[in-house]
């Protein structure tokens, strides 16, 4: 959740001071990308994975990553914003040779290292979008991570805010949730991939506006999170309950049209200075603690500044597509961060959607006609909407195929140009078509991490388990498939012995139609 503040209280001093330091930090920024000098070495990805800790024996979450980081003691990990949640940070890395075989290597034994530290406090490490066990009444303890950072965010989202959140979300087959929570619990329950691209100014609104596309195919592939607090609802739930528990607006400014701060855009953009600048314009102060540097006198002394204040601005605002500034060994770089993936199911899983990403971007930014003249802005944002609510089963809208199921665009349209893309990156054949036939397993048995929870929850209610029971049953089974590292399209649904008597459906009173190909 960005970086690390030292106390959580602001008054409207701090706030006001704070603005005026990041409208200073946004003029020098300008400044720097006119003139300045931009790091950029061969094309690097880097990922963010965050992770969910659960009870070895109940599946519930298990608020115990203090204990598990200091068991770790690796600066690989760090904590996230539940006490049940931990993150991992992987180095970057060219996508060439055999890296994409290497960085599966190198996950694979982190995870089993946390995995390690995880069993000494009874519990374990589940890579997924929402923990299916989670419940609301987890919120009703301690549950939020030590560090002043976490505090200090909900502090920030409950004072612009101006009272709790509402959280309402109705799933396309009928099931709903809607509740009141007085803090942003719920919030920690969002566990995601995290990829990163570095890029030249120059070059910053083509990978932008080529990731923003892409978001939705990244989405209909790799959907993990159907449910949430025992109901089954969007494929990828994690984004409506992202989206819901940053939300400062009230009623009254949603209708105006005020921007919330996580949100897919509004247009394609010409420049990086476009989305920073929104930032500072659009959106109020939410972690406003003023740093000591002067930028301007730092770049006229021909030093690089960190523009720390207008980085910790951009920190609290959760574009799914993220402009990002950061200095190493005192030299600028930019990159965009694409946020629109969930954890898990497998490593291998992981990997696959990252080298389908990187393909598709690559290809999308180096050859022919730009695929954001080809289709407007409404276009991409619908079908983000659409990969989000239907997962696997989504329809997209593609220019020169009109509408077309995502799993018929991938496999007969995009595979070929995703691997085009990790050719000219570098990435050697045998290794593309490894990573890339995962993506193609999927589409071929139309089945991804969502699809395959709910076939198997449905598998354990068919045969007389409640909804919670069913869904501790599937989580359970899915954490020992996900240690297995065996891509999730090849994850058998479980032929399930019926039980005596029927145990208590948690969502029975809420109308059900099970579309068929939402299971697939």
């Amino acid at each position: 959740m960005g970086q690390e503040v030292s106390h959580s209280e602001f008054t409207r001093e701090h706030r006001l001071a704070f603005r005026q330091k990041v409208l200073q930090d946004l003029d020098v920024f300008e400044r720097m990308l006119e003139g300045s000098r931009f790091d950029f070495t061969r094309p690097q990805m880097g990922l963010e994975i965050e992770l969910n800790l659960l009870d070895g024996e109940t599946a519930a979450p298990a608020l115990v990553n203090k204990e598990v980081l200091a068991e770790i003691r690796e600066g690989d990990f760090q904590s996230e914003v539940g006490r049940y949640n931990i993150e991992m940070n992987v180095p970057p890395r060219p996508m060439a040779g055999d890296q994409a075989v290497r960085l599966e290597r190198w996950l694979s034994q982190s995870l089993r290292r946390a995995g390690d530290a995880a069993r000494l406090h009874g519990a374990r490490v589940a890579a997924i979008g929402i923990m299916p066990t989670l419940m609301p009444d987890l919120f009703d303890s301690p549950w939020i991570s030590h560090g002043v950072r976490y505090q200090a965010l909900e502090d920030g989202l409950l004072r612009e805010r101006g009272e709790g959140f509402e959280l309402s979300i109705q799933g396309p087959t009928g099931e709903s949730f809607e509740d009141y929570f007085d803090g942003i619990g719920p919030l920690s329950g969002c566990t995601s991939v995290q990829l990163h691209q570095q890029v030249t100014p120059q070059d910053f609104p083509i990978y932008w506006n080529a990731a923003t596309i892409i978001s939705s195919l990244q989405v209909a592939m790799g959907a993990n999170s159907p449910y949430l607090f025992g109901r089954r609802l969007w494929a990828e739930t994690r984004i409506p309950l992202f989206t819901q528990m940053t939300d400062t607006r009230s009623i009254e400014l949603k209708y105006q049209g005020v921007r919330p701060r996580a949100y897919f855009g509004r247009a394609w953009i010409t420049s990086i200075f476009d989305l920073f600048e929104e930032n500072v314009r659009s959106f109020p102060a939410l972690l406003p603690e003023v740093s000591d540097e002067d930028p301007g006198s730092l770049l006229d002394a021909g030093e690089v500044p960190t523009l720390s204040d207008l980085r910790l601005h951009n920190g609290t605002v959760w574009r799914w597509n993220r402009p990002i500034y950061d200095t190493s060994q005192g030299v600028p770089h930019l990159r965009v961060e694409n946020r629109v993936l969930p954890a898990g199911p497998t490593v291998i899983d992981m990997v696959a959607n990252a080298c389908f990403y990187y393909g598709l971007l690559e290809a999308a930014t180096s050859s022919g006609r730009p695929l954001w003249t080809k289709m407007s802005f409404e276009t991409a944002s619908d079908n983000f909407d659409d990969a989000a609510r239907h997962g696997i089963a989504s329809i997209h809208s593609w220019p020169g195929l009109g509408r077309i199921p995502v799993v018929d665009l991938v496999a007969d349209h995009l595979l070929d140009v995703a691997d085009d893309g990790l050719a000219a990156l570098g990435l050697r054949r045998e290794v593309r078509s490894h990573y890339l036939s995962v993506i193609e397993g999927r589409c071929r048995a139309r089945t991804n991490g969502a699809s395959w929870q709910v076939a198997t929850t449905e598998a354990f209610e068919a045969a007389g388990y409640g909804r919670e029971e069913a869904l501790r049953e599937m989580f359970l089974l899915y954490v020992d498939h996900s240690e297995d590292n065996i891509p999730v399209h090849d994850w058998e649904v479980p032929t399930v012995e019926p039980v005596p008597g029927e145990g208590e459906d948690a969502s029975a009173d809420e109308p059900v139609d099970n579309r068929a190909d939402d299971v697939a």
